[in-house]
Protein backbone atom coordinates (compact mmCIF):
# COMPACT_ATOMS: atom_id res chain seq x y z
CA UNK A 1 0.00 0.00 0.00
CA UNK A 2 3.00 2.09 0.89
CA UNK A 3 4.55 1.38 -2.31
CA UNK A 4 1.41 1.83 -4.51
CA UNK A 5 1.65 6.12 -2.44
CA UNK A 6 4.74 6.68 -3.58
CA UNK A 7 3.99 5.29 -6.95
CA UNK A 8 1.46 7.68 -7.72
CA UNK A 9 3.15 10.82 -5.99
CA UNK A 10 6.00 10.22 -8.40
CA UNK A 11 3.53 10.29 -10.97
CA UNK A 12 1.92 13.62 -10.13
CA UNK A 13 5.57 15.22 -9.62
CA UNK A 14 6.60 13.98 -13.71
CA UNK A 15 3.33 15.28 -14.79
CA UNK A 16 3.91 18.73 -13.06
CA UNK A 17 7.51 18.93 -14.30
CA UNK A 18 6.24 18.21 -17.74
CA UNK A 19 3.84 20.55 -17.43
CA UNK A 20 6.29 23.13 -16.17
CA UNK A 21 8.80 22.79 -18.71
CA UNK A 22 5.67 22.93 -21.26
CA UNK A 23 4.94 26.18 -19.79
CA UNK A 24 8.48 27.45 -19.52
CA UNK A 25 9.49 26.52 -23.12
CA UNK A 26 6.70 28.66 -24.26
CA UNK A 27 7.71 31.71 -22.68
CA UNK A 28 10.59 31.12 -24.14
CA UNK A 29 9.41 30.78 -27.40
CA UNK A 30 7.38 33.69 -27.21
CA UNK A 31 9.93 36.34 -25.41
CA UNK A 32 12.48 35.36 -28.24
CA UNK A 33 9.99 35.91 -30.87
CA UNK A 34 9.11 39.22 -29.19
CA UNK A 35 12.70 39.93 -29.48
CA UNK A 36 13.38 39.16 -32.98
CA UNK A 37 10.42 41.21 -33.71
CA UNK A 38 11.65 44.65 -32.28
CA UNK A 39 15.04 43.56 -33.76
CA UNK A 40 13.82 43.58 -37.39
CA UNK A 41 11.70 46.48 -36.79
CA UNK A 42 14.69 48.91 -35.60
CA UNK A 43 16.92 47.22 -38.71
CA UNK A 44 14.01 48.52 -40.89
CA UNK A 45 13.74 51.74 -39.43
CA UNK A 46 17.95 52.46 -38.56
CA UNK A 47 19.54 55.14 -40.68
CA UNK A 48 22.37 54.13 -42.41
CA UNK A 49 24.81 54.70 -45.51
CA UNK A 50 26.91 58.19 -46.59
CA UNK A 51 25.81 61.51 -47.20
CA UNK A 52 28.23 63.42 -49.34
CA UNK A 53 28.78 67.08 -49.49
CA UNK A 54 31.01 69.37 -51.50
CA UNK A 55 31.78 73.33 -52.20
CA UNK A 56 31.84 76.60 -50.74
CA UNK A 57 34.85 77.19 -48.35
CA UNK A 58 32.98 79.88 -46.95
CA UNK A 59 29.95 77.36 -45.68
CA UNK A 60 32.55 74.77 -44.92
CA UNK A 61 32.85 75.41 -40.77
CA UNK A 62 28.79 75.92 -40.72
CA UNK A 63 28.41 72.60 -42.90
CA UNK A 64 31.47 70.46 -41.02
CA UNK A 65 29.98 71.35 -37.31
CA UNK A 66 26.42 70.39 -38.69
CA UNK A 67 27.50 67.21 -39.68
CA UNK A 68 29.80 66.54 -36.89
CA UNK A 69 26.63 67.21 -34.78
CA UNK A 70 24.16 64.73 -36.41
CA UNK A 71 26.42 61.91 -36.99
CA UNK A 72 26.83 62.21 -32.96
CA UNK A 73 23.11 60.89 -33.38
CA UNK A 74 23.27 58.86 -36.08
CA UNK A 75 26.33 57.02 -35.83
CA UNK A 76 25.24 54.10 -38.69
CA UNK A 77 25.46 57.65 -41.21
CA UNK A 78 28.70 59.15 -42.66
CA UNK A 79 28.83 62.76 -44.05
CA UNK A 80 31.18 63.38 -45.68
CA UNK A 81 32.09 67.73 -46.06
CA UNK A 82 34.91 68.70 -48.43
CA UNK A 83 35.19 72.33 -49.62
CA UNK A 84 36.48 72.44 -53.21
CA UNK A 85 34.91 76.09 -53.46
CA UNK A 86 31.05 76.79 -55.13
CA UNK A 87 32.17 76.36 -58.70
CA UNK A 88 34.36 73.57 -58.98
CA UNK A 89 31.46 72.25 -55.97
CA UNK A 90 28.67 72.38 -58.28
CA UNK A 91 31.12 70.74 -61.42
CA UNK A 92 31.02 67.54 -58.64
CA UNK A 93 27.03 68.17 -57.66
CA UNK A 94 25.92 68.15 -61.38
CA UNK A 95 27.21 65.30 -62.50
CA UNK A 96 26.22 61.59 -62.87
CA UNK A 97 26.18 59.90 -59.27
CA UNK A 98 27.70 63.23 -58.31
CA UNK A 99 27.43 64.81 -54.65
CA UNK A 100 24.01 64.98 -52.57
CA UNK A 101 24.67 68.34 -51.51
CA UNK A 102 26.77 71.17 -52.96
CA UNK A 103 27.32 74.55 -50.69
CA UNK A 104 27.34 78.06 -52.08
CA UNK A 105 28.53 81.39 -51.60
CA UNK A 106 26.56 82.28 -54.16
CA UNK A 107 23.27 81.72 -56.43
CA UNK A 108 23.64 78.95 -59.18
CA UNK A 109 23.59 80.21 -62.43
CA UNK A 110 21.57 80.14 -65.43
CA UNK A 111 24.43 77.10 -67.15
CA UNK A 112 24.63 75.47 -64.18
CA UNK A 113 20.69 75.63 -63.86
CA UNK A 114 20.69 74.19 -67.24
CA UNK A 115 23.15 71.83 -66.73
CA UNK A 116 20.85 70.40 -64.15
CA UNK A 117 18.44 70.46 -66.33
CA UNK A 118 20.40 68.31 -69.29
CA UNK A 119 21.32 65.83 -66.54
CA UNK A 120 17.86 65.02 -65.32
CA UNK A 121 18.99 66.84 -61.83
CA UNK A 122 15.89 67.98 -59.43
CA UNK A 123 17.88 70.78 -57.57
CA UNK A 124 16.25 72.66 -54.71
CA UNK A 125 17.77 75.99 -53.17
CA UNK A 126 18.38 76.32 -49.31
CA UNK A 127 19.83 79.80 -47.40
CA UNK A 128 21.64 78.50 -44.49
CA UNK A 129 22.74 81.74 -42.78
CA UNK A 130 23.82 85.01 -43.44
CA UNK A 131 27.80 86.16 -44.05
CA UNK A 132 29.57 89.49 -44.41
CA UNK A 133 32.30 89.76 -46.63
CA UNK A 134 35.24 90.93 -44.41
CA UNK A 135 38.09 92.66 -45.05
CA UNK A 136 41.68 91.76 -42.79
CA UNK A 137 44.41 93.36 -41.84
CA UNK A 138 47.65 92.22 -40.42
CA UNK A 139 48.04 92.76 -36.14
CA UNK A 140 50.62 95.20 -36.57
CA UNK A 141 48.81 97.21 -38.83
CA UNK A 142 47.67 100.18 -36.58
CA UNK A 143 46.24 103.04 -39.63
CA UNK A 144 43.73 100.78 -41.81
CA UNK A 145 41.76 99.91 -39.19
CA UNK A 146 39.32 102.33 -40.73
CA UNK A 147 38.19 102.94 -44.33
CA UNK A 148 35.27 103.82 -46.51
CA UNK A 149 33.66 101.42 -48.31
CA UNK A 150 35.05 103.37 -51.48
CA UNK A 151 38.50 102.90 -50.86
CA UNK A 152 38.87 99.78 -49.29
CA UNK A 153 37.03 98.48 -53.36
CA UNK A 154 39.54 100.53 -54.58
CA UNK A 155 42.69 98.51 -53.15
CA UNK A 156 41.33 96.06 -55.56
CA UNK A 157 40.46 97.42 -58.25
CA UNK A 158 42.71 97.32 -61.65
CA UNK A 159 40.94 100.77 -62.02
CA UNK A 160 41.24 102.05 -58.48
CA UNK A 161 44.51 103.66 -58.53
CA UNK A 162 45.93 102.40 -55.19
CA UNK A 163 49.13 100.75 -54.96
CA UNK A 164 50.45 102.15 -51.53
CA UNK A 165 48.63 103.23 -47.89
CA UNK A 166 49.51 106.40 -48.81
CA UNK A 167 47.34 106.82 -52.16
CA UNK A 168 44.57 106.26 -49.68
CA UNK A 169 45.62 108.51 -46.87
CA UNK A 170 48.63 110.53 -46.92
CA UNK A 171 49.51 110.28 -43.64
CA UNK A 172 49.76 106.71 -44.33
CA UNK A 173 52.83 104.76 -44.74
CA UNK A 174 54.09 105.06 -48.73
CA UNK A 175 54.64 101.34 -48.51
CA UNK A 176 53.21 98.68 -51.22
CA UNK A 177 49.60 97.06 -50.51
CA UNK A 178 49.58 93.14 -50.84
CA UNK A 179 45.94 92.71 -51.67
CA UNK A 180 45.06 88.96 -51.57
CA UNK A 181 41.91 86.93 -51.39
CA UNK A 182 40.35 83.51 -52.63
CA UNK A 183 40.17 82.53 -56.20
CA UNK A 184 37.64 82.17 -58.85
CA UNK A 185 36.75 78.71 -57.67
CA UNK A 186 35.27 80.38 -54.78
CA UNK A 187 31.83 81.70 -54.87
CA UNK A 188 33.08 84.75 -52.60
CA UNK A 189 35.64 85.69 -55.20
CA UNK A 190 32.59 85.55 -57.42
CA UNK A 191 31.06 87.95 -54.76
CA UNK A 192 33.71 90.50 -54.61
CA UNK A 193 34.03 90.54 -58.07
CA UNK A 194 30.64 90.61 -59.71
CA UNK A 195 28.59 92.52 -56.78
CA UNK A 196 30.76 94.40 -54.67
CA UNK A 197 33.52 95.92 -57.61
CA UNK A 198 30.75 95.98 -60.23
CA UNK A 199 32.58 93.31 -62.48
CA UNK A 200 35.42 95.13 -63.36
CA UNK A 201 39.12 93.48 -63.01
CA UNK A 202 41.16 92.82 -60.14
CA UNK A 203 44.23 95.01 -59.78
CA UNK A 204 47.45 92.67 -61.18
CA UNK A 205 49.13 92.42 -57.81
CA UNK A 206 46.25 90.57 -56.48
CA UNK A 207 47.58 87.08 -54.49
CA UNK A 208 44.46 84.72 -55.10
CA UNK A 209 44.59 81.64 -53.30
CA UNK A 210 42.39 78.36 -52.93
CA UNK A 211 42.79 78.36 -49.65
CA UNK A 212 41.69 80.32 -46.38
CA UNK A 213 43.67 78.80 -44.47
CA UNK A 214 46.67 80.02 -46.84
CA UNK A 215 45.43 83.41 -46.47
CA UNK A 216 45.01 83.91 -42.77
CA UNK A 217 48.58 82.82 -42.76
CA UNK A 218 49.44 85.42 -45.28
CA UNK A 219 48.06 88.34 -43.98
CA UNK A 220 49.22 87.32 -40.16
CA UNK A 221 52.96 87.30 -41.31
CA UNK A 222 53.09 91.12 -43.58
CA UNK A 223 51.77 94.01 -42.32
CA UNK A 224 51.18 95.17 -45.37
CA UNK A 225 48.64 92.37 -46.67
CA UNK A 226 44.76 92.93 -47.08
CA UNK A 227 42.57 89.67 -47.79
CA UNK A 228 38.89 89.39 -48.45
CA UNK A 229 36.71 86.23 -47.05
CA UNK A 230 33.66 85.42 -45.01
CA UNK A 231 33.31 86.84 -41.41
CA UNK A 232 33.44 83.08 -40.16
CA UNK A 233 37.12 82.83 -41.23
CA UNK A 234 37.70 85.90 -39.71
CA UNK A 235 35.63 85.24 -36.55
CA UNK A 236 37.74 81.54 -35.97
CA UNK A 237 41.20 83.63 -36.41
CA UNK A 238 40.92 86.83 -34.26
CA UNK A 239 43.81 86.10 -32.14
CA UNK A 240 45.50 86.18 -35.59
CA UNK A 241 43.97 89.36 -38.03
CA UNK A 242 42.30 92.39 -37.53
CA UNK A 243 39.31 93.10 -38.98
CA UNK A 244 38.32 96.81 -41.24
CA UNK A 245 36.45 99.21 -39.53
CA UNK A 246 33.86 99.92 -42.97
CA UNK A 247 32.31 103.62 -43.54
CA UNK A 248 28.88 103.07 -45.46
CA UNK A 249 28.58 106.63 -45.39
CA UNK A 250 27.15 106.43 -41.73
CA UNK A 251 30.53 105.93 -39.62
CA UNK A 252 32.67 103.07 -39.54
CA UNK A 253 31.10 99.69 -38.76
CA UNK A 254 32.42 96.59 -37.67
CA UNK A 255 31.21 93.35 -38.66
CA UNK A 256 29.49 91.23 -36.32
CA UNK A 257 26.75 88.69 -36.09
CA UNK A 258 24.84 91.89 -34.82
CA UNK A 259 25.55 94.22 -37.85
CA UNK A 260 25.84 91.92 -40.74
CA UNK A 261 22.40 91.61 -41.83
CA UNK A 262 20.01 91.65 -45.47
CA UNK A 263 17.60 94.45 -44.19
CA UNK A 264 18.16 98.08 -44.91
CA UNK A 265 18.70 98.82 -41.08
CA UNK A 266 21.32 96.50 -40.55
CA UNK A 267 24.45 98.39 -40.72
CA UNK A 268 26.87 96.52 -42.29
CA UNK A 269 24.10 95.64 -45.28
CA UNK A 270 26.16 96.44 -48.30
CA UNK A 271 28.28 93.88 -47.68
CA UNK A 272 25.94 91.16 -46.47
CA UNK A 273 25.27 88.25 -48.90
CA UNK A 274 22.95 84.86 -48.12
CA UNK A 275 24.80 81.46 -47.99
CA UNK A 276 23.19 78.43 -49.36
CA UNK A 277 23.12 74.47 -49.60
CA UNK A 278 21.84 73.06 -53.03
CA UNK A 279 20.01 69.48 -52.88
CA UNK A 280 19.80 66.76 -55.14
CA UNK A 281 15.95 65.90 -54.74
CA UNK A 282 16.06 62.62 -56.22
CA UNK A 283 19.18 61.84 -54.28
CA UNK A 284 16.89 62.63 -51.00
CA UNK A 285 13.84 60.51 -52.66
CA UNK A 286 16.12 57.65 -52.97
CA UNK A 287 18.65 57.87 -49.63
CA UNK A 288 16.23 58.64 -46.19
CA UNK A 289 19.47 59.08 -44.74
CA UNK A 290 20.11 62.33 -47.27
CA UNK A 291 16.83 63.42 -46.79
CA UNK A 292 16.75 63.21 -43.38
CA UNK A 293 20.22 65.03 -42.68
CA UNK A 294 18.71 67.58 -44.96
CA UNK A 295 16.06 68.32 -42.20
CA UNK A 296 18.06 67.85 -39.24
CA UNK A 297 20.54 70.41 -40.82
CA UNK A 298 17.53 73.64 -41.71
CA UNK A 299 15.95 72.55 -37.92
CA UNK A 300 19.37 73.04 -36.56
CA UNK A 301 20.71 76.04 -39.05
CA UNK A 302 20.04 79.30 -36.64
CA UNK A 303 21.95 77.46 -33.18
CA UNK A 304 24.76 76.09 -35.83
CA UNK A 305 25.16 79.66 -38.06
CA UNK A 306 25.56 81.72 -34.70
CA UNK A 307 28.34 78.80 -33.67
CA UNK A 308 30.38 79.31 -36.82
CA UNK A 309 30.78 83.09 -37.04
CA UNK A 310 27.23 83.52 -39.57
CA UNK A 311 24.30 85.75 -38.80
CA UNK A 312 21.05 83.63 -38.74
CA UNK A 313 18.09 84.10 -40.70
CA UNK A 314 14.86 84.95 -40.75
CA UNK A 315 12.71 81.92 -39.26
CA UNK A 316 10.22 82.08 -41.76
CA UNK A 317 12.52 81.37 -44.51
CA UNK A 318 13.76 78.50 -42.39
CA UNK A 319 10.51 77.41 -41.56
CA UNK A 320 9.48 76.96 -45.17
CA UNK A 321 12.65 74.92 -45.93
CA UNK A 322 11.72 72.94 -43.12
CA UNK A 323 8.10 72.38 -44.70
CA UNK A 324 9.14 71.81 -48.29
CA UNK A 325 11.34 69.10 -47.27
CA UNK A 326 8.53 67.44 -44.84
CA UNK A 327 6.62 67.06 -48.20
CA UNK A 328 9.34 65.04 -49.61
CA UNK A 329 8.89 62.19 -46.89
Amino acid sequence: MKSMKNLALLLVMGILVIFAAACGGGETKETNAGDGNEKATEEETALEGSVVIDGSGTVYPFMAKMAENYMTENEEVSVEVSRAGTSAGFKKFLAENGTDFNDASRQIKEEETALADELGIEVKEFQVALDGLTFVINKDNDWATEMTQEDVVKIFLAEGGVTKWSDINPDWPAEEIKPMGPNENHGTNEFMFETIMEEKDFVDSVNLQQEYSTLVDLVSKDKNAIAFFGYGYYDSNKDKLNAVNVDFGNGPVAPSLETIGLDEEAAYNPFTRPVFTYLNVGMAKEKPQVLDYAIYAMENAQTVAAETGFAPLKDEVVQESISYLEGLK
